[in-house]
């Protein structure tokens, strides 16, 4: 931003010297310590602020083109194939929660010609010589 080099920065310091005086240097640049301070902690506040408000445009602007892809996909697929649950089906599914209680519903038993998961291959035989 600003090019200040070593001579120029020498010669604000010289000039400092004389018009502030060596006694009132170290409360000088105290104050100005501070004012920069201040500053810095202004433009990151201002700075913050520029972020979110593009992160919020950002947002806007993809919400605005998933509501329309969900139109597109909407119309392609019409709405009577998706209809939603009725409350009692809902209640009736294995894993959704119960109307009277909020715990989740019993599993359905196991009827004629459905079977439980056989069990996994083991990776290794046992070794027989180990006793394992």
């Amino acid at each position: 931003m600003f090019d200040v080099g070593a001579i120029e920065l020498l010669i604000i310091v010289v000039v400092a010297v004389v018009v502030i005086g060596p006694k009132d240097m170290p409360l000088a640049l105290r104050t100005a310590g501070r004012w920069i301070g201040k500053i810095r902690r202004v433009s990151s506040h201002f700075r913050s602020g520029i972020d979110a408000m593009i992160r919020e445009a950002e947002m806007e602007e993809m919400e605005k083109k998933w509501r329309e892809q969900n139109a597109r996909i909407m119309s392609k697929h019409p709405s009577d194939e998706m209809q939603p649950l009725e409350q009692g089906k809902a209640a009736a599914k294995p894993g959704a929660p119960d109307a009277e209680d909020g715990r989740p519903a019993a599993e359905p038993p196991i009827g004629e010609g459905e079977s439980e998961q056989p069990p996994l291959p083991l990776d290794k035989p046992l070794d027989q010589s180990r006793g394992e």
